[in-house]
């Protein structure tokens, strides 16, 4: 490998790749979001680049555009290593020999068979080749919910919930805006952005006629909207916000969430925002891998629940999840928490 003055030149270039791919969220699927940098023969960062739209270069090609000739002799850091097949672009192992580059460092191994072997081929073509730098924290990034689908054939689910300290939504005269403070909202509306699609059921598109769309703090869109879509059966207005053009819209006719899945193919993130019973059924289906609650630091003693499954009887019936962080949001908590 090229002398870059120390190992934590590349382990900083992974944390860049590793926030590079962040920017691939919810525009590549479903091809995976993965981030490059490109180091020159000296250590210094040449290129950075992501995955594009299905179709589009992959990270190490837009990086290596970038970085253009200084990569010759340099070194390739990926978040994922790097892909051996042709499919609507040709390999990236190929635009890496081609590029001269003297080494490639990635976090994760391809679990897909069809993409596999990047490593060996960059070997064969006389590459040094590491694998396994900073993997814990990329699969657990912008790369873990492409591995989840590849592991389980489905998207990843998050259940997203807005609640008060005694987990209500709404007061009882249905008022619901706003539980939680600006910071938080502006949280979710950037995870909106990077999301493949936001199911709700058709009583809240009923009741709120929510646009659904991902907005930042001064009203306008982020480039990126997830689908969206209604589960149920009854028909919305047409004068309903989500029939604008804002993003596409899905109706799933049918109360199983399986069939939501099933109509999301390419999907590798989705968000659960509700209703209760929508959550509940998510929940009840086993098909929740993780909760975001926000908690606003208020108490209404009354009103709609945030969750609503009958399935459960019994404390021994109930929903386990574990933590995995807790954030301080102005006044509000965002817990996250994944399944057991």
């Amino acid at each position: 490998m090229p002398e870059t003055g120390s190992a934590i030149d590349v382990a900083a270039a992974m944390r860049q790749a590793l926030t590079e791919s962040a920017r691939a969220c919810g525009v590549s699927s479903p091809n995976p979001p993965v981030g490059a940098v490109i180091l020159d023969a000296s250590g210094t960062v040449a290129g950075t680049g992501h995955t594009q739209p299905v179709g589009g270069p992959h990270a190490e090609v837009m990086a290596l555009r970038e970085a253009g000739p200084v990569a010759r002799g340099g070194i390739a850091v990926v978040t994922l290593e790097p892909c051996n097949h042709t499919g609507r672009t040709g390999p990236c192992t190929q635009a890496l020999i081609d590029a001269g580059v003297a080494a490639v460092v990635y976090a994760a191994a391809d679990p897909n068979p069809e993409a596999a072997g990047g490593a060996a081929a960059l070997r064969a073509a006389g590459i040094e080749v590491t694998g396994g730098v900073g993997a814990d924290e990329v699969r657990a990034g912008p790369l873990r919910h492409w591995i989840f689908r590849q592991q389980h054939g489905r998207p990843f689910v998050t259940a997203k919930i807005a609640a008060t300290l005694d987990g209500r939504i709404a007061a009882p005269d249905g008022t619901s805006r706003w539980i939680t403070g600006p910071t938080a909202r502006e949280h979710a509306h950037t995870q909106r952005a990077m999301i493949d699609a936001i199911v709700i059921g058709t009583g809240t598109a009923l009741a709120d006629d929510p646009s659904l769309t991902a907005r930042r703090p001064d009203g306008s869109v982020y480039p990126h909207q997830p689908a969206r879509v209604v589960l149920g059966t009854r028909d919305l207005p047409p004068q309903a916000r989500l029939r604008d053009a804002a993003a596409p819209l899905i109706q799933v006719r049918s109360h199983d969430p399986r069939e939501v899945l099933a109509a999301l193919p390419d999907a590798l993130w989705v968000l659960v925002e509700g209703g209760p019973g929508i959550i509940g059924a998510f929940l009840e289906a086993g098909l929740v891998d993780q909760v975001q609650a926000y908690l606003a630091p208020t108490v209404l003693g009354d009103g709609s629940p945030a969750v609503l499954d009958r399935s459960v009887q019994t404390l021994a019936q109930a929903h386990r999840f574990q933590r995995e962080s807790v954030t301080e949001l102005g006044d509000d908590l965002l817990i996250t928490l994944a399944r057991r």
